[in-house]
């Protein structure tokens, strides 16, 4: 990572971190909006949630709201108008997205079919309101949406600028990855590239997709165009940040998040990058940093239950036991989503409170069973939930039928070794765990689980070592697991007087730093293993290098 990211990153910090962050971050998000020019009225809610949604970017919920109003209003009258149904599908997934309220999602689809059926391949309707100056090129000059630099009218009643087919095939891939369909987004993605490879809306789609089905590959490629098509726009901020993640490049994307940060062009962009980063804090076992960085996003828009539900892990694991339920609750009260009842559940339970527990896994199960009902695909939470609190074989059935759909992510490789684990399968979990933590994202998750099947299989060697890893990532990973990989790693003890020798007959395996805890009869989940001199590790594929 070059200087001038390293600086942006510390600057994000300093001003997360620093005393009256809430103001100073708020007045700077005022700052960051583009001047309109002297004397011009300032953008509409409409206006500012249609600029937001074209651009890739989240809008504020009451912007989103003013926006759907007004489509629904223009559409009673014309409801010929192709772009508009587009625009409104967009819009509900959008909203559906930001409030874990799947029925948006149902509305979204139909708005979406509305709108390609009314608009026929290489034609533009009569009431198309700027798709046929889009489509030949004889708009006002300002971009489409498309990357292809054929200008269409950005002020007309559709929407900005692209014409309702590439709106409609964007929106229903964006559609079809919100239901967690990597395949069928997969498919809208490549059909609107195929159809306009210039169209930058097909890219954060496939990268989504890509992503979802375990493609690390492709969706690099495909972020490779879109930061080709709309360099240093929030979409590609995005998508860069999820990419470098994904492949290890924790600084990386340390410095997209800051930069989108910085770029920020309305309060609900500047809480979604320090949200983000609140997340990378979190992943990398800083607390007191990630709790900084929540509370700003927080303080530059107040309406962030995502950041609520970070925060709520943080006071978890700060041991603010009854402000982190709270936080939870409040978080799932504006985004209902299935992962954070788990969440809850998990830490009532790891503080003996079985009955607050069982109330939020029944939750869970009646809150994934309404989104399934809206085609949202909530295999892999509910896998995750059965696994750990419910039967292990339902949890391998429903992984499996994932793999089998293509749907190969590091989550589900991770899940599905798991849970075959806790299957009493131990030796196929391991393939499956490799899978999960060889690709290049370092997950205390991952880690554990792999450390675990490992230990279950008398390889004490790779267990310490990777038992350990997880602890050393993020030591507050989960407030049930946590202590379980802490108590693996002493049953452990310490390696082999000397270590293993290698081939050469010399050498040894550094040893681990000492476990700081008295020790105690560690739970045991599968039967202990009697000890086995460790295996060497297997050679991890070098990651390729980062970007400048």
């Amino acid at each position: 990572m070059n200087a001038m990211k390293k600086e942006q990153v510390r600057q994000v910090r300093r001003a997360a971190l620093a005393a009256g962050v809430g103001a100073a971050l708020v007045g700077g998000v005022l700052l960051f909006v583009p001047d309109r020019g002297e004397g011009s009225r300032p953008a509409t809610p409409v206006e500012r949630a249609l600029a937001a949604v074209s651009a890739g970017a989240p809008a504020s919920l009451p912007d989103l709201d003013a926006l759907i109003l007004d489509r629904e209003k223009w559409l009673r009258t014309h409801p010929e108008d192709s772009t508009a149904w587009a625009v409104l599908g967009a819009a509900y997934v959008e909203r559906g997205e930001q409030r874990g309220d799947s029925t948006y999602f149902s509305k979204a689809d139909q708005a979406l079919q509305r709108s390609l059926k009314g608009q026929p391949v290489g034609a533009a309707g009569p009431e198309d309101h700027g798709a046929r100056a889009a489509e030949e090129g004889d708009g006002d000059g300002t971009d489409d949406g498309d990357g292809d630099g054929d200008g269409a009218d950005d002020n007309k009643q559709g929407g900005i600028g692209a014409p309702a087919r590439t709106r409609a095939l964007a929106g229903l891939g964006s559609l079809a990855n919100a239901r967690h369909d990597f395949t069928t987004a997969k498919k809208w993605g490549e059909t609107l590239r195929a159809r306009k490879p210039g169209a930058w809306t097909a890219y954060p789609v496939l990268i989504d997709a890509y992503t979802g089905l375990g493609d690390y590959a492709a969706a690099g490629k495909a972020l490779d165009k879109l930061k080709e098509l709309r360099p240093g726009t929030p979409a590609v901020l995005a998508r860069s940040v999820s990419v470098y993640r994904d492949r290890g490049w924790r600084e990386d994307a340390e410095a997209k998040a800051a930069e989108a940060s910085a770029r920020a062009d309305s309060p609900t962009q500047k809480a979604e990058a320090l949200y983000t980063l609140g997340e990378l804090a979190w992943e990398r076992g800083e607390p007191t940093e990630a709790m900084g960085l929540y509370d700003a996003a927080l303080a530059a828009a107040r309406d962030h239950p995502a950041a609520l539900a970070g925060r709520a892990r943080v006071l978890a694991a700060l041991s603010r036991t009854d402000e982190a339920y709270r936080a939870y609750q409040a978080a799932l009260a504006k985004l209902p989503r299935p992962e954070y009842a788990l969440e809850l559940g998990e830490l009532y339970d790891a503080n003996g409170l079985d009955g607050d527990a069982r109330t939020q896994y029944a939750t869970l199960r009646a809150r994934a069973a309404r989104a399934q009902g809206h085609g949202v695909n909530e295999e892999l939470v509910l896998a995750r939930f059965e696994a750990d609190h419910g039967d292990p074989a339902a949890a391998v059935a429903r992984l499996r039928s994932e793999w089998a759909r293509h749907h190969r992510s590091m989550e589900v490789a991770d899940a599905l070794g798991w849970a075959l684990y806790r299957a009493g399968r131990g030796e196929e979990a391991l393939k499956y765990a490799k899978k999960a933590t060889e690709q290049g994202r370092r997950s205390a998750l991952f880690s554990y689980h792999r450390g675990e099947i490992e230990r279950s299989l008398e390889m004490d060697g790779p267990a310490r070592r990777h038992l350990d890893e997880a602890l050393r990532i993020n030591p507050y990973f989960s407030p049930l697991l946590a202590p379980r990989a802490l108590d693996a790693l002493e049953s452990l003890g310490e390696p082999v007087e000397g270590g293993p020798q290698d081939i050469e007959g010399a050498g040894s395996t550094p040893q681990p730093p000492e476990v700081v805890r008295p020790k105690s009869p560690a739970p045991q989940p599968t039967a202990t293993p009697t000890a086995t001199p460790p295996m060497t590790r297997p050679v991890t594929p070098p990651v390729t290098p980062s970007p400048s």
